[in-house]
């Protein structure tokens, strides 16, 4: 017979524990612990039979495209064959609509079933004639219960499957409720189970918790292949598809999407949508050029440096690394001799973005030197490179890319890490090489 078990759980990040704790140690979230009662089976499984290396198919070049190629993109160049995909995001950014837009390239594969535990059938075909799907192949199942749910895969033997989301879904086995880590981690192992061995993608959409993270992370990470997150602002209609996790192409991938109407559009040249409303003329603008997985992507950096009306000054930082701004201006002041510390400085990427590359440093610097000396940048030139304590430069990887990215953009000047100025060659733009922050600020300001 079953043994069961009873075990207190965090329902934030998964950890166990024989008595109830009022802080988690591993995660650290108060009042986060629950009573789940663990089954454990006594039942041996049949073991799989060893396979030699030689005798097993390569399926890596078995991938399906979804006709949306910011998606593909961030999938590593379409979906493959029994892999699992997990796609997180805050209530209401879009996650739905671009599992419902993607299903409607793969049903030409043959029967998609899509499992909608939160919306009834009514809710997704109003989504579906809104973004004009009308496809057959797309099948619709309001359940809840993970037993229905793999019984009617068995029946109908389709060839995607959409989990929408997986908070919803419960196994009678166990008693806890629905969301809970206990269920999540069941209910989405059985469904990897019966995907891998039906060898057909699978789909699963996850709630974030209010610190921004997939609920059950450690949980569902940990099982799926693919894990991509949905950003942007509610008030933005510009969407950030984020690959984090990929055991079948590059991680950090981004694909950029348009909220419309009618639907998420795809954007072909991010560079230029997040440039096209730079002012003229302005001090504390800089470009800099960022390299999001394989794709180059022109970013404007704008900094405001002003009088602090506080003992304590302020330091903003929107898309960029709050420590490696305090960082930089240490290196400022102790190099360029521009003392900042009676000073507020706010830093911001447009368009939403978050860049953690250290290769956007020489433009934070520049931003900010530019709105200190309240002298505006050309806005024809740009810059990128690490910076280091010392004050400088520091060459950064595919630069030859950077720099052909910007030449497409119509910008005729570049300062770049020495090491980097070669990477140029057979391009029409004139590309300055600086060894430190001074030489470097010294060319932007005049």
């Amino acid at each position: 017979m079953p043994r069961a078990k009873i075990l207190y759980q965090c329902q934030s990040c998964g950890y166990a524990s024989p008595k109830w704790l009022g802080k988690c140690p591993d995660c650290g979230q108060w009042n986060s612990f629950s009573e789940e009662k663990r089954v454990t089976s006594l039942k041996s499984q049949s073991a799989a039979e060893p396979v030699a290396l030689k005798d097993i198919s390569a399926s890596q070049g078995r991938r399906s495209s979804t006709d949306i190629k910011e998606l593909d993109r961030t999938l590593g160049g379409g979906v493959v064959m029994g892999s699992v995909v997990l796609i997180g995001g805050d209530p209401g950014i879009g996650k739905s609509t671009l599992i419902l837009q993607s299903m409607k390239g793969l049903a030409r594969l043959g029967t998609v079933l899509y499992v909608s535990g939160e919306e009834s059938p009514e809710q997704v075909k109003i989504r579906a004639d809104r973004l004009h799907i009308h496809c057959g192949e797309i099948i619709l199942l309001p359940e809840t219960s993970l037993e229905g749910i793999l019984a009617a895969a068995r029946k109908i033997a389709p060839q995607v499957i959409v989990i929408d989301s997986i908070q919803t879904i419960f196994s009678l086995e166990l008693p806890s409720a629905p969301g809970s880590v206990g269920q999540i981690r069941e209910c989405a192992t059985k469904l990897m189970f019966f995907a891998k061995k039906q060898g057909i993608p699978l789909f699963i959409i996850g709630h974030v918790t209010k610190e921004g993270a997939i609920a059950g992370p450690k949980v569902l990470e940990h099982i799926v292949d693919t894990v991509l997150y949905f950003e942007g602002d509610k008030g933005n209609p510009f969407r950030i598809l984020r690959a984090v996790k990929n055991r079948f192409g590059s991680t950090n991938e981004i694909g950029v999407f348009e909220m419309q109407e009618s639907g998420l559009m795809e954007v072909e040249n991010p560079s230029q949508l997040f440039l096209s409303e730079r002012p003229e003329n302005v001090p504390g603008s800089v470009v800099t050029v960022s390299l999001e997985g394989t794709r180059p992507l022109l970013v404007e950096i704008q900094a405001l440096v002003t009088t602090s009306s506080f003992g304590v000054p302020r330091r903003t930082a929107l898309g960029v690394d709050y420590n490696r701004i305090n960082l930089l201006i240490a290196v400022l002041d102790k190099r360029l001799g521009m003392h900042l510390g009676a000073m507020d400085i706010f830093v911001n990427v447009v368009g939403g973005l978050r860049i953690d590359e250290p290769a956007i440093d020489m433009g934070i610097i520049a931003a900010i030197v530019s709105s200190f000396r309240n002298q505006a940048i050309d806005r024809e030139v740009f810059t990128f490179g690490e910076v280091g304590l010392s004050g400088e430069l520091r060459a950064v990887s595919q630069a030859s890319i950077r720099i052909n990215e910007a030449v497409k953009l119509g910008f005729r000047k570049g300062i770049v890490p020495f090491s980097n100025s070669t990477a140029s060659d057979g391009m029409h733009i004139d590309i300055s090489g600086v060894k430190n922050v001074e030489e470097a600020v010294e060319l932007l300001m005049f």
